[in-house]
């Protein structure tokens, strides 16, 4: 019934669509346009509902996929969760604005993504937990633990969860606004039938489904975006690779370069990278480490972590984030910057320059092509629903639920507990979606509102002495600070100190002052908990109290000089790869052989050191 149900639901959606856009648009859509979809949407829900049975055995089946997931899967999956319909939008609107080192902004998470790689990967696979939350219990005791644990089911699973489904939700309708014409009431309607179709399949096939679902999403997306950049830098208009950066030297030299101006800023194009030192280092020296953010918390967390857990053993947990990494910097931006670099020459007078990215689909996409991007679009939407659903539904019934609510709930109440939890966060996510304006206010709040937490997450598995009390004091400072700087503002707007990056940096610093204090005004984690963390995970570095007590691994040998060899020699090929790729496909055959050689160094570097390690497992 549920499939028929969704089968009439999705069909109905599609002929209005059609209507509509016969209506209001001049038919944007041929009939080949439609079948795609079509063909899209019963793919994706034959995928889903192949791997339902496999989600019905237990919690893990249906949040981690039995801990079956190869690295290619798993990693496909959190590179297809970070590509939402957003995306294209925001690289464009950085690239129209400053040029393509505007993706610095973003970029500058690499750090802290291969710092997950090898100092955290294999410790969450070892854990054997069921969510990120579920490792506060493990880390930590008593009271505090278990308030920390309830607390962050709630603070991360619900309410951080709804803000980012509901900015993906408000650039589906700003897509669907700009292509179809359509008015943001209605836009918000066919993304909430969008969003229903998501919920279903995905309460059906728990997360293996979803992560199949991703590789083919994924391969969609990605196929419609190169094809878009492809048929926009050789149209008659741009003149190819050729003409792009003939007419870009003669507009703005500045848009091709990879790197920013580091000054004091100015007027007129590339205002947001022309950056003052301090935002620099704002960016670059503390960003990745010391703010939360989805998809790239430090030490691991949301999906990632998720992702990390749900693989077959702690070298596919590794190699999956390495993978997940290297798409997510190297491959996937290119096709989008080319698009914002076409962008800065058609449609110089734009007032929102996201809307250039769906300008060109549909000056330059033909029949048959433009519904494929738009599936491509669907394809980056539904991934990333799919994947906040089913993770912020662990959360909750793991976490919430099954620890504080019913604890003697045998696997088939949990597994309705799920599917209950994930139509609860798509009528919640619909709900805040309505009330969101800024897409980049909601960025701001999460960078902000995380500022600090990052130290705490990063040495709880490093050094012993942090506890339950640090933890809580890290997530509640920056909270405090920041509303504290917002309100000041509204009451001195003049005063520098109160905007970015100086507020960050305030943030920052009360945050790890607060928690540095608390840490050592309150007791360590009783020895018991510690004795078993250590043994069950084992970890490296400041651990000594512990490790006497171990009767395990008292002899090993700290890994951690290897590991920040491996760190960086992997942080140096990437960058080197993504801007060899970039100096290929811009001509510059010398400066791309260059930054492939030390793209190639730097592999065989990580390659030595790695084999010098356990990372991989014992």
């Amino acid at each position: 019934m549920v499939v028929i149900g969704l089968f009439f639901i999705t069909n109905a959606y599609l002929y209005r669509i059609y209507k509509l856009s016969m209506e209001t648009t001049n038919a944007i859509l041929s009939y080949w346009d439609y079948g795609i979809i079509v063909l899209y949407f019963v793919l994706t829900l034959w995928v889903g509902l192949r791997y339902a049975a496999r989600a019905n055995k237990d919690m893990d089946s249906f949040f981690l996929g039995g801990r079956a997931l190869s690295w290619l899967l798993a990693g496909v999956s959190m590179v297809a969760t970070t590509f939402a319909a957003d995306t294209p939008l925001a690289v464009n609107e950085l690239v129209v604005k400053n040029g393509i080192s505007g993706n610095w902004l973003w970029w500058n998470f690499l750090a802290g993504g291969m710092l997950t790689t090898f100092f955290f990967a294999n410790l969450w696979r070892r854990s054997g937990v069921l969510t990120e939350v579920e490792l506060i219990e493990l880390r930590y005791s008593g009271k505090a633990a278990a308030f920390l644990r309830g607390f962050k089911a709630v603070y991360l699973g619900l309410f951080l969860n709804m803000l980012i489904l509901a900015w993906v939700n408000v650039a589906m309708v700003k897509i669907l606004q700009g292509f179809f014409g359509l008015s943001g009431d209605m836009a918000l309607v066919y993304t909430a039938v969008a969003m229903v179709f998501v919920a279903i399949y995905s309460s059906l096939s728990g997360l293996l489904g979803v992560a199949v679902t991703d590789a083919v999403q994924f391969v969609i997306a990605m196929f419609g975006c190169i094809v878009l950049a492809y048929l926009v830098v050789n149209s008659p208009q741009i003149g190819g690779i050729d003409g792009l950066q003939t007419q870009l030297l003669a507009l703005q030299p500045s848009a091709l370069s990879f790197f920013p101006t580091i000054g004091e800023g100015g007027s007129g194009f590339g205002t947001t990278l022309a950056i003052s030192m301090s935002a620099f280092v704002a960016h670059i020296a503390f960003q990745w480490w010391a703010s939360w953010y989805p998809g790239a918390e430090p030490g691991g967390g949301g999906y990632v972590a998720q992702r990390m857990m749900s693989t077959k053993s702690e070298k596919d947990a590794v190699y999956a984030t390495l993978f997940f990494q290297i798409a997510h910097y190297c491959i996937r931006p290119w096709p989008w910057i080319l698009v914002g670099l076409c962008c800065i020459i058609l449609y110089p007078d734009l007032k929102d320059p996201q809307m250039g990215y769906i300008l060109a689909m549909k000056d330059f996409l033909p029949n048959g092509i433009r519904g494929l991007l738009l599936v491509a679009f669907f394809a980056a939407y539904m991934s990333t629903i799919a994947t906040q659903l089913n993770w912020g539904a662990s959360y909750l019934v793991n976490d919430l639920y099954h620890r504080f609510l019913n604890p003697k709930a045998n696997d088939q109440d949990l597994l309705w507990a799920a599917r209950i939890a994930t139509v609860l966060l798509m009528v919640v996510g619909l709900g805040v979606s309505t009330q969101i304006q800024s897409i980049a206010g909601v960025w701001t709040f999460l960078i902000e509102c995380g500022a600090g937490l990052g130290s705490v997450l990063i040495l709880r598995w490093y050094w012993w002495r942090i506890n339950a009390w640090s933890e809580i004091a890290a997530t509640l400072a920056p909270l405090v600070v920041f509303g504290t700087i917002k309100m000041l503002s509204v009451y001195y707007p003049d005063h520098l100190y109160l905007s970015f990056p100086n507020s960050y940096f305030i943030t920052i610093g009360a945050t790890i002052l607060t928690w540095v204090v608390v840490t050592f005004l309150t007791s360590p984690t009783d020895t018991a908990t510690l004795l078993h963390f250590y043994e069950k995970v084992r970890p490296d570095g400041a651990w000594k109290p512990i490790q006497a007590q171990s009767k395990q691994h008292k002899s090993r040998a700290s890994q951690l000089g290897s590991l920040l060899v491996c760190w960086l020699s992997a942080v140096v090929m990437t960058y080197s790869l993504l801007f060899g790729l970039g100096s290929f496909i811009f001509k510059d055959y010398g400066t791309a052989g260059m930054w492939t050689a030390v793209a190639l160094g730097s592999f065989f570097v990580l390659r030595s050191m790695l084999s010098r390690t356990t990372v991989l497992g014992d």
